[in-house]
């Protein structure tokens, strides 16, 4: 696609490069600048192109211009078509890097597992700077009117940047237009405009300062929702949007309410006092009266007394609450959860015990209405799609038990901001659940259509494939829901809605289309595969994972069952198998199992990489506790060596060898120095094809290890900032 760029001089500009794609626009990759990226619309519209205009003459002011830091994605420069017809059909804005979703700092779970040096200091100071970002566009006369966790986005050291800004409300002051924004999520909705179509009323500040207020609160509180509780009723539990139109918040001062504090939510107590007048404030007072909801700048001031009054446990330096606390509330916390631990300390990071599960739940619970992000899983858990649309698998974080483990995880903590890998930041492409989100009729409509009598059976699934195929995962949730009503005893289409919902991170709505997949063909080999992978994915949420694991293994068997030739059902459940070992009593036996699933595999299909990947992962895992570890390091190599032969372009396989080849420089055969050559090659290799794929965390992950490998030291959190900026 051929556009052109706006300038004094009009440049033309080649988009080849597509990023992603939603219901409404195409994101596209600049050749010429990196810093940039291009949104063109599917269909403009004069509506888009007046509100584009009224955005450029009057940007909002960048709060963290000084740090070099863009904290709003604003729109930057219109493009046009190439056809000579002078027509806007899109725009220029900023390319974010190296930045997560919020909900992965504000979740425990996600939080430790991509950045478990995050500590409760740096929660505060997201949330301050996110009311910083928040009374910048205020100040501007814009309102988000959308808030939700999705278009925010987080760096490693707490800068936040605020996306899909095209879909704001803007006022148009010169031609006294408002162009509002026409959806919402309940969960951020103030109860004043709850159950109301959005596209009929201008938003004011009040109503961006709940969803302010919710997203503070979640970041404060492990990622509890203000209004999430125990419903003590005999009823069924009442939606957020009712006990927000209620005013139900769960930590009510002023008048009783039919919730009790989820058991797995910090006690109320750890916000510091000045927070807890503002939510009181917020959420009771701004109940009857909106205008009584704090500023964003109100809710900054407080927020900095907060951290200002932080202290230091003595125990855990990675734990900071409150001096009006008598004691460690993280500690507490921390014997609470059997062991897990919200802020992990250094040496329980260096060993990966802030990455096992828990053995002896109390009981399990999942985050209402809020699904865990697939984008940014730590190396070398990768993006698994189901069967029927692609052969890649996930693998468990292996445990790093070397020195090399903790460093690299410092030196990833300061160096996520300089990542060159885009973030895919845009509503089109960030997964939400349907339930939760509401909007008014759009274009999508015209790309999923309502069944019709017009509309048979195959045409409706011949949508949701294409739909799928195009990753556009609602859309074929949509028409593949269209294509059950038509015909509702089509294995298939269960099995393909369960694949396009477990790409939305709805792993429990495809454990429900994959059972039924079964129920209508219990020899469906497939929905048993995927069905396994959905409960294997759910063990990283649950309190018990092992139960999980066990009804992923069941799955497997029965797979394997129906059909002995399936190579990829042998690859899951050596995974599976792979998992469970690091914490069974009979671990050597186990991992024996795991590599006869892998074995297998190849046996079945030598043309597996994958099955050699996983046996190579395996091999290198227990070397790390055998005696004979320089033989076992060896079959790693030798596993990982085929892997790459079969297929060379993938780095996660480069980067697991290199850091093999690491640990033979440092305990083998005389700390050999080509092994450190060797490592520092497969590393460099695997940071190339990292940043080539767009994978952020296998980059990061090498560029750290690069670092670990010739650095060799990193003693505290900012030293490897310094150590890096001057290597670049």
């Amino acid at each position: 696609m051929q556009v052109l760029r706006c300038l004094a001089q009009p440049e033309l500009l080649n988009l080849s490069a597509s990023l992603g794609r939603g219901g409404e626009a195409c994101i596209y990759a600049l050749a010429t600048d990196e810093n940039l990226v291009a949104k063109i619309y599917h269909q403009p519209t004069n509506t888009h192109i007046q509100k584009l205009l009224a955005m450029l003459a009057n940007p909002p002011e960048n709060p963290t211009a000084n740090l070099g830091h863009i904290s709003i994605a604003w729109p930057q420069e219109l493009l046009k078509a190439a056809d000579g017809s002078d027509s806007v059909i899109g725009f220029l804005m900023p390319r974010i890097r190296g930045m997560r979703p919020i909900m992965d700092f504000y979740h425990p779970a996600t939080r430790r597992q991509h950045c478990p040096l995050f500590s409760y200091k740096y929660l505060l100071r997201t949330a301050r700077n996110l009311a910083t970002a928040f009374a910048a566009l205020h100040a501007s006369q814009y309102y988000i009117g959308d808030v939700n966790e999705s278009n925010i986005l987080v760096s490693d050291t707490a800068l936040i940047t605020l996306v899909d800004t095209d879909s704001f409300q803007v006022f148009d002051p010169e031609n006294d237009v408002v162009y509002r924004c026409p959806v919402g999520k309940p969960e951020f909705t103030p109860p004043e405009l709850q159950n109301r179509v959005f596209a009929e009323y201008d938003r004011q500040s009040h109503h961006d300062l709940f969803g302010l207020a919710v997203l503070i609160f979640q970041l404060l509180m492990e990622g509890t929702h203000p209004f999430a509780g125990i419903f003590q009723g005999k009823t069924e539990p009442p939606p957020y949007e009712a006990r927000i139109s209620a005013g139900h918040f769960t930590y009510s001062r002023k008048h009783p309410v039919p919730y009790l504090p989820a058991p797995s939510a910090p006690p109320w107590e750890i916000l510091h006092p000045s927070l807890q007048d503002l939510f009181i404030q917020c959420f009771e007072d701004g109940h009857d009266n909106p205008k009584f909801r704090p500023s964003a700048q109100t809710w900054f001031a407080a927020l900095v007394e907060a951290e200002e009054n932080l202290v230091t446990c003595g125990v855990n330096s990675q734990h900071r609450y409150g001096n009006h606390l008598d004691t460690c509330p993280w500690c507490e916390r921390t014997v609470r959860l059997g062991g897990r631990d919200p802020f992990p300390s250094r040496q329980a990071i260096a060993s990966g015990e802030h990455l096992k599960p828990r053995r002896k739940p109390k009981r399990q619970h999942y985050p209402q209405h809020t699904w865990f992000p697939q984008t940014g899983i730590a190396s070398p858990i990768y993006h698994w799609q189901p069967i029927f649309s692609t052969n890649n698998f996930p693998v468990k974080p292996t445990r790093k038990l070397k020195s090399y483990g903790v460093i690299a995880g410092l030196l990833g903590f300061g160096f996520l901001g300089y990542l060159d890998v885009m973030i895919k930041f845009t509503r089109p492409f960030v997964s939400q659940n349907p339930y939760t989100q509401q909007s008014i009729l759009t274009n999508n409509a015209a790309i999923n259509p309502a069944p019709t009598v017009n509309v048979n059976f195959g045409e409706l699934y011949q949508q949701g494939d294409t739909a799928y195929r195009k990753r556009d995962y609602e859309g074929a949730v949509k028409n593949f829901s269209y294509a059950i009503q038509k015909n509702p005893t089509h294995a298939k289409t269960y099995i393909n809605r369960g694949n396009a919902r477990y790409n939305l991170n709805d792993y429990e709505g495809a454990l429900v289309d994959y059972t039924e997949a079964i129920k209508i063909n219990p020899q469906e080999v497939k929905a048993y595969v995927n069905r396994g992978n959905a409960y294997y994915r759910l063990a990283d949420y649950s309190s018990d994972p092992d139960k999980e694991y066990r009804k992923a293994l069941a799955d497997f068997n029965q797979a394997i069952k129906l059909n002995n030739k399936d190579a990829e059902a042998y690859i899951r459940r050596g995974i599976v198998r792979f998992q469970m070992a690091k914490y069974s009593n009979n671990s050597t036996q186990e991992y024996e199992k795991a590599i006869a699933d892998f074995s297998q595999s190849i046996t079945l299909n030598v043309s597996k990489s994958e099955a050699y990947y996983q046996r190579g992962l395996v091999r290198y895992h227990v070397a790390q506790y055998s005696s004979n570890y320089v033989s076992e390091y060896k079959k790693a190599i030798a596993d990982f060596d085929q892997a790459i032969t079969i297929s060379p372009h993938q780095a996660k396989v480069y980067l697991k060898r290199g850091m093999v080849h690491y640990e033979l420089s440092q305990y083998g055969e005389n700390q050999s120095p080509q092994y450190k050559i060797r490592a520092i090659e497969d590393l460099q290799t695997a940071a190339k094809l990292s940043l080539e794929q767009e994978d952020m965390d296998n980059y990061q992950q090498a560029l750290s290890n690069i670092c670990v490998v010739v650095v060799n030291k990193c003693d505290s959190l900012f030293e490897e900032q310094t150590i890096l900026g001057k290597k670049q």
